[in-house]
């Protein structure tokens, strides 16, 4: 089974459209995730622009000016994100209204991420759907827009509208929808880039979270033992589970089964060294945990579609 991403996967365009203050921690989360993505797919498969309503700077609440790529009315794509953060209900002006729902003719994906859930719904993209703001403003939001189900979630997706509470939500909401469109292998990749606490502190996973405790730990593990690699039973006896168990719980969360996720967190060790080091590939075999270069090599070339000393020159 193929768990990472499609070669053949089109180019998703993603556009922010910026208002003054918005939040830089926000904007940062937001692209850094599909930055990520294209690094290690090894191809551009997200495009991002910058957009104001006129074209002109925004400036964000630290002071961080951001010259747009273009404005909005000129713009299509696949997902829009409308980023507004602080001193954003002056923003709903009926320009503002009128440009958003122009926009949702020419976007397959309309979200507003921090406080833009808020501008979404005076523009009437929200009404009948779920959707969630900043926690702060979850209940004037609730109030002023009865017509929208509004949930206090992290992050909330309702066909071709999604919203986000925040920075740190919006982070989390990226890492998913790479995982939806491009597999959980990739998901899993950029999470341990960023040292993200779903694959460094399998702890802190909440109860009720869409990625189950067990599942967690058993990466966890996995990352923990890349060079003198577990058994899976082994690992399904730390974590509590029954072997029969974790499989399942991995194959419904992660699309594939434990020994496959093991085994591309192997071989993407296996990456990173056969292109950051002159280790030989004798070398970054063992650190891998194969005791066999040569099967090593196979399972590289069957991973990546060519072997490491191929893709080192390259790179070279």
């Amino acid at each position: 089974m193929q768990i990472w991403t499609k070669d053949d996967a089109a180019v998703q365009q993603v556009d922010l459209l910026l208002f003054d203050d918005f939040s830089g921690h926000c904007l940062a989360n937001t692209i850094e995730p599909l930055r990520a993505a294209n690094t290690l797919a090894g191809r551009q498969i997200y495009a991002w622009r910058f957009l104001t309503l006129d074209g002109c700077s925004a400036t964000s609440s630290a002071g961080m000016e951001v010259n747009p790529h273009d404005q909005l009315a000129r713009c299509r794509g696949d997902m829009l994100i409308a980023m507004p953060s602080y001193r954003y209900r002056p923003l709903a002006t009926d320009q503002t209204k009128k440009s958003l729902r122009a926009a949702a003719g020419r976007y397959a994906v309309m979200a507003g991420f921090d406080a833009g859930a808020w501008l979404l719904a005076a523009a009437g993209l929200l009404d009948q759907r779920r959707a969630t703001i900043h926690w702060e403003e979850l209940a004037g939001f609730a109030e002023d827009f009865p017509q929208v189900e509004a949930l206090r979630q992290r992050h909330v997706q309702d066909g071709n509208r999604v919203t986000c509470t925040g920075a740190l939500a919006a982070f989390d909401l990226m890492m998913e929808l790479i995982g939806q469109r491009h597999g959980q292998a990739l998901r899993l990749e950029v999470a341990a880039l960023f040292m993200s606490p779903e694959v460094t502190e399998p702890a802190t996973v909440a109860s009720g979270s869409a990625r189950s405790r067990s599942v967690a730990r058993a990466l966890a593990l996995m990352q923990a033992h890349i060079e003198a690699p577990l058994s899976i039973p082994e690992i399904a006896r730390q974590v509590g589970r029954s072997r029969k168990d974790l499989e399942q719980r991995m194959k419904a969360q992660l699309g594939a089964s434990p020994q496959a996720i093991y085994r591309h967190l192997r071989l993407i060790q296996a990456r990173k060294l056969v292109l950051e080091t002159d280790l030989s590939i004798s070398e970054v075999a063992l650190r891998c945990g194969y005791t066999d270069p040569s099967a090593m090599t196979r399972a590289y070339r069957q991973e990546f579609g060519a072997p490491p000393r191929q893709m080192r020159s390259n790179e070279g």
